[in-house]
């Protein structure tokens, strides 16, 4: 690792002056969008536990709302994927190095990087023997794949907060310090919906029935999978009439799912609205969607679904040599057994699909069964009388009060 720079000659002085003044400093790292919705949470319930808190570091615009002044654009670290990061590799390990001496010039009371590893762990390491207290949020997800990878964890930080119940034990059998927090997706709302609003905006009539349809975030994932899910519906549409698609979407494939889906039969209902998602799941009577943490939201929202997936032949050969759990869905994950039914690569194709989603539509008790299992999944997301941005808040103040050993 390269020596630290000097700090950066625009480090903004009034957060210097609340370090100095005797503010306790929070020094946050998050690297992508999800990591800034987690971000300001947990900035939310930090204040809310102890006012008077002073924050600085890297974060988006929800972070930056609840106090945080960026020391660069989140979007310089927003990079995913090989040939997308080749390019920007100087800027990176320029934001590496600038992000490292501002930590260690403002010496903030404790650290907490947010998820994107590829960056986040450097820093941790950066900083590493300068009294720091170190607290990462979102476990890597190394019980699933490339376990050997956690070798390099010792010494990164002192704790590790993570969002699903079995993953402390799991670091625990490494000698890493872990706390189980929740999942976030319990604090978004997912189960408030409201069907009749979704209804009534969308001009659904009662013999028409939402399909929730997730093919992903990435323009590689709508590409492969929207042609597949548009044919699944086509077929389906044939048994069950009065299917309506209904497309959540991120703003950065918004275009690609357009265009995929502009020639379906039936033409979809493209939402991109937080409160409309909400709503949608509420009047959806079943869900095709990507393995993914997608299907925890789905689940909490109490949909019926079908799990799908498909990558490049190669990288599922290379992916069955590497993986390690059971399942692709998260919620068949956390209950250990298939409550959701997986038609993964080579199952993955538009009679299976079309068979399983007509299963739940034409079986109530099949579709009440994983309603039932979804219960118990959430029931076990959550710490004991805490919602996950407290309890997260509650592990980074106990780290900052000396109330944790190093790991």
């Amino acid at each position: 690792m390269p020596a630290p720079r000097p700090l950066p000659a625009d480090m903004r002085r009034s957060e210097i002056g609340a370090a100095e003044h005797g503010a306790t400093l929070i020094y946050l790292i998050a690297g992508e969008e999800s990591g800034d919705v987690l971000g300001a949470r947990l900035m939310a319930a930090l204040k809310a536990a102890r006012p008077g808190l002073a924050f600085a570091g890297i974060g988006g615009p929800r972070m930056a709302a609840e106090g945080l002044a960026p020391l660069f654009p989140q979007s310089d670290l927003a990079v995913m994927g090989l040939l997308e990061v080749l390019p920007r590799i100087v800027q990176l390990r320029a934001r590496l190095r600038q992000a490292i001496a501002d930590i260690l010039a403002r010496r903030p009371a404790v650290l907490v990087t947010i998820d994107s590893p590829g960056f986040t762990l450097r820093v941790l390491r950066g900083v590493a023997g300068h009294g720091i207290p170190r607290a990462h949020y979102v476990a890597p997800q190394v019980w699933a794949w490339r376990e050997g990878r956690v070798k390099h964890f010792p010494g990164l930080w002192e704790t590790l907060l993570c969002l699903l119940p079995f993953e402390p034990a799991f670091f625990a059998r490494h000698g890493l310090a872990a706390d189980f927090v929740g999942h976030p997706v319990l604090e978004v709302g997912l189960d408030r919906g409201d069907a009749a609003r979704f209804r009534s905006t969308h001009g659904l009539t009662d013999a028409e029935r939402a399909v929730i349809v997730m093919p992903g975030s990435r323009r590689s994932e709508v590409s492969r999978l929207l042609p597949v899910f548009g044919a699944t519906l086509q077929r389906l549409s044939a048994t069950v009439p009065g299917l309506v698609p209904v497309v959540p979407v991120a703003h950065s494939v918004a275009a690609a799912v357009r265009a995929a889906t502009a020639s379906w039969p039936v033409r979809p209902i493209l939402v991109s609205d937080t409160a409309d998602k909400h709503d949608a799941f509420a009047a959806a009577a079943v869900a095709l969607v990507k393995s993914g943490t997608s299907t925890l939201e789905l689940a909490l929202a109490g949909v019926p679904m079908v799990v799908a997936y498909r990558v490049n032949p190669v990288t599922a050969v290379i992916a069955r040599m590497l993986v390690k759990v059971r399942f692709a869905a998260l919620v068949n994950l956390l209950a250990g057994r298939e409550v959701v039914p997986e038609l993964i690569q080579r199952d993955c194709t538009p009679p299976r699909l079309t068979a399983a989603l007509a299963r739940l539509l034409t079986d109530p008790a099949e579709a009440a069964a994983q309603r039932m299992a979804f219960r118990a999944i959430a029931a076990d997301l959550a710490p004991a009388g805490m919602a996950p941005s407290a309890a997260a808040a509650a592990s980074v103040l106990a780290l900052i009060d000396g109330q944790r050993g190093a790991g």
